[in-house]
């Protein structure tokens, strides 16, 4: 049985919304408020991050889902839109990862316990969201009404390919120089110690923002400046905004689970940014050759497919003869 678009904008959102529910643990803080309310009780609100097992449990769930939205959009609209559906997910999955690197920095130059992450990336994730729908149906415009668009869109990812070869790899973070925490002063003033899950204090009648919401801040502008590089990817390999918007928000839902899967080996992912460097460089020179030589959405998914394979493989190459030398 095949559904219209519109039926399967409800399906996804009911998907999204439900799962998002018991993945944030809304439903549960809704089910607590409602038995302490009848019962007089107060419950000791502690949030701890996800463990090994739960995350790795959680992902395979996201990917799962994803999958089987992936078969819905099969049934509905036959390979070629699924294929652009899968592509752009594993295009946004794979460049979320460089991003993780950024929050695990950004968590531990505040010195934000482990416990306390899971809120910050929960919140991060639904303002994620609503930034990157808005971005999309922007830049799906333009490209509709604004053709030559193409080759800004590409332009930027070749921008961002170059950005990444000659970044140096930092190990810290300069809180006094970044632009998210010099704009939030001029409005409020900021506690540097962390004595609970909260994201404002008051001292003395005095309103402080605590390093939980500073790192919020941050997350959320830096996943914007990241949204620059990864939606650009994906309008390279579709401009239907029902694509780029159900695979962009699957990948960033199921990010939350991924960071914790992944936060205690992601250092020994070795050739992380060679990968992602050569898939900007691909994507970009797809898009801006587009007009003269296009490339199939079913290579486009084989090469992306092929470049994290060879980057994954040849980091576990790596780290196992680290291992085996140490």
């Amino acid at each position: 049985m095949q559904l219209s678009e519109f039926e399967l904008w409800i399906v996804f959102s009911i998907i999204i919304g439900i799962s998002l529910s018991v993945d944030l643990g809304i439903i549960n803080k809704i089910r607590s408020k409602f038995k302490n309310k009848f019962e007089n009780t107060k419950t000791i609100n502690i949030i701890e991050g996800l463990s090994f097992k739960q995350s790795l449990i959680r992902s395979i769930v996201w990917i799962s889902l994803a999958g089987i939205f992936a078969m819905i959009i099969f049934l509905t609209f036959g390979e070629h839109k699924t294929l652009e559906f899968l592509t752009g997910y594993v295009l946004e999955e794979s460049l979320s990862v460089d991003n993780m690197m950024l929050f695990l920095l950004v968590f531990t130059t505040l010195g934000i316990p482990h416990k306390y992450q899971q809120r910050n990336l929960s919140a991060g994730i639904l303002i994620a969201i609503g930034l990157r729908v808005i971005v999309i149906l922007i830049g799906s415009s333009l490209l509709e009404t604004f053709h030559w668009m193409i080759y800004v869109f590409g332009g930027i990812l070749l921008i961002g390919a170059f950005r990444m070869m000659v970044q140096r790899k930092e190990q810290t973070m300069n809180l006094n120089n970044n632009v998210s925490v010099k704009f939030l002063k001029k409005f409020i003033p900021i506690k540097t110690e962390i004595s609970d899950q909260k994201f404002f204090t008051k001292i003395n009648g005095v309103l402080y923002a605590t390093p939980l919401f500073v790192s919020l801040i941050i997350i959320g502008v830096t996943d914007l400046v990241f949204a620059m590089d990864s939606i650009p990817a994906v309008l390279a390999i579709t401009t239907d905004p029902f694509i780029v918007i159900t695979s962009n928000i699957f990948a960033i839902s199921g990010l939350r689970a991924l960071y914790f899967l992944i936060s205690s080996v992601i250092h020994k992912l070795y050739y992380l940014k060679t990968g992602l460097i050569i898939l900007l460089f691909f994507i970009g020179i797809k898009i801006i050759i587009s007009k003269f030589y296009e490339i199939s959405t079913l290579v486009s998914f084989m090469m992306v497919a092929l470049i994290l394979s060879i980057m994954i493989i040849a980091s576990i190459i790596k780290a196992s003869r680290i291992k085996n030398e140490s």
